[in-house]
């Protein structure tokens, strides 16, 4: 594990055991149980730098939560090697946790009855921050996170967003160097939605934090990250920056055509119907084979077009396809 390296994962794989029974019941029944071995991890390996935002992500079920729960030293893996910043997280486990911040979009850390500024300040007795310490901290994440109007008022008085602000910066409160984000924006408005990505993504860049966060939520992975983790079954799939992983389908473009004609048909290669309705339709373009200018040129002709938008294919629709693919 070099320096530079915040986590360092080597065939890390963990299995459960499973117990079934079988058989009849009654008075005459009779009944068996066996054990089945179930692998949820299965050599796992990836290195994430200092500063780094990740995207942990995968279809459910495919490892996600059980790996986490192996880095921050909840599980203990049956074969491979971890390193969480230089510690072994199943061993040293509560010496890792003051390098740790967490934050799980459904779970608060805050005592619901208490204003914010005394949940803090019982968080910050609890990583044994000095009266100094706290209060210097205190001070910058109330800028960063525009805190000061909330720290007097009950978690319970707060919205959503209004506590996921205040959870985000009680995370960061004794200056983790990794901090884990769970469905960070989970049930949150757009606006609050967007605030929190930026706020996350600001932080990180101005402080160097290292950032793992897990999401179905395309618009967090794309606003908050910079690298991209995908795995499937318990095994590695995709390891790649966010721009790659977009441009894993960036030769491809959807094209959506408003018609007067009830029906269209394209016949060429490199273009595709991917969905229709009477007057509407919406074409694939894979510019590897065909140029989308020449592409729209041809749906121009014959389509007796209304209206034409052209659209890079989302991240989501990416997501998805490579998910299918994985299977």
């Amino acid at each position: 594990m070099s320096q530079s390296e915040v986590i360092c994962v080597d065939q890390l794989t963990k299995e459960f055991i499973t117990s079934s029974r079988r058989g009849g019941f009654g008075f005459f029944g009779t009944s068996s149980s066996s054990n089945e071995k179930v692998t949820a991890v299965e050599n796992l390996s990836f290195a994430i730098a200092k500063g780094e935002r990740v995207a942990f992500i995968g279809p459910n079920g495919a490892g996600k939560s059980t790996t986490i729960k192996m880095l921050v030293g909840i599980l203990r893996p049956t074969s491979g090697t971890a390193r969480v910043l230089g510690k072994v997280p199943w061993l040293e486990r509560q010496s890792l946790a003051f390098k740790l911040g967490c934050v799980f979009g459904q779970r608060s850390q805050l005592w619901y009855h208490l204003p914010v500024r005394d949940s803090l300040r019982l968080l910050g007795h609890m990583y044994d921050l000095s009266t100094k310490e706290f209060q210097d901290r205190l001070s910058k994440l109330v800028d960063v996170f525009n805190l000061a109007p909330l720290l007097t008022r009950r978690t319970s008085q707060l919205s959503l967003g209004e506590r996921m602000r205040c959870e985000i910066a009680a995370s960061l409160l004794h200056r983790p160097e990794l901090i884990l984000l769970d469905e960070p924006s989970i049930g949150l408005d757009v606006v609050a939605r967007t605030a929190l990505r930026d706020l996350i993504r600001s932080y990180s860049e101005n402080e160097g934090t290292t950032i793992i966060l897990t999401s179905h939520d395309t618009g967090d992975i794309e606003g908050v990250c910079n690298r991209s983790i995908l795995i499937d079954h318990g095994k590695l799939a995709l390891d790649s920056s966010i721009d790659k992983l977009r441009d894993h389908f960036g030769s491809k473009r959807t094209i959506q055509v408003l018609s007067e004609l009830q029906t269209m048909e394209v016949n060429v290669p490199g273009i595709s119907l991917i969905q229709s309705k009477p007057y509407q339709f919406e074409f694939e373009v894979d510019q590897a084979i065909l140029p989308v200018s020449q592409a729209v040129a041809l749906i121009l002709k014959d389509g007796q077009v209304r209206d034409i938008t052209i659209e890079s294919i989302p991240l989501e629709t990416v997501l998805s396809r490579l998910y299918k693919e994985g299977r």
